[in-house]
């Protein structure tokens, strides 16, 4: 499963490849009076070519459903979630004056956090801990009487104890603790933007739950 590619980075390659073109055009038809034009004109078209192509690399991401696992893939690195640790999976949502608003994300809530924690490489965990700590944000912001500060539970990196004993510390730990943190005041332990997908929260949500319940 592919995001939709969204047509800005393709825009920027074909007005690279028209920049290109016309600049050569004029070199060749004015050779003596067009360079600084051409100059000007190629090495603009070079600064769109280049966004053009961090802007698709940007996008090179997918989900993968198997009959084993649920996995996030991208350049950066990626993550695995097992389906027969995954306790349960659904479209987030937070709460307002009693009421539950749906957001475009999906939770996921884990039985066992080792395994996720072992298997995410660093650069992937700094993006969750990014990306998702607006979600964060929004949940506390709703509660009249929080139980913690905002910046204490952004930022915790106490150390994490596994199962069999083992300390985690750093970025790892941090990350442990935020989904905790995402637990307690949204239900699940870590999301998938709509953004990756190639449908709706609410339609993938209910894809993952048909193969968690054949798992």
């Amino acid at each position: 499963m592919r995001p939709p590619l969204k047509p800005f980075g393709t825009n920027l390659y074909v007005a690279a490849g028209v920049g290109i073109t016309v600049g050569i055009g004029l070199l060749w038809w004015e050779p003596f009076r067009a360079p600084p034009a051409s100059a000007i004109i190629l090495l603009v078209s070079a600064i769109m070519l280049l966004l053009g192509y961090k802007i698709r690399q940007g996008r090179e991401l997918s989900l993968t459903l198997t009959f084993m696992h649920l996995q996030f893939h991208s350049h950066y690195g990626g993550w695995l979630a097992k389906w027969h640790n995954i306790e349960r999976i659904g479209q987030a949502s937070v709460q307002t004056d009693g009421w539950y608003e749906p957001i475009p994300w999906v939770g996921v809530s884990l039985k066992n956090y080792d395994p996720f924690l072992t298997a995410i490489c660093p650069r992937v965990a700094t993006k969750l801990l990014l990306d998702q700590r607006i979600l964060l944000v929004m949940a506390h912001k709703r509660l009249s009487d929080p139980p913690f500060e905002l910046e204490d539970i952004l930022f915790d990196d106490t150390p994490y104890i596994t199962a069999d004993g083992q300390t985690i510390k750093g970025l790892m730990a941090m990350l442990a603790n935020r989904m905790r943190y995402n637990r307690e005041l949204l239900g699940y332990d870590f999301f998938i933007s709509e953004d990756f997908l190639d449908c709706s929260a609410a339609e993938f949500a209910g894809l993952a739950r048909r193969y968690l319940a054949a798992s």
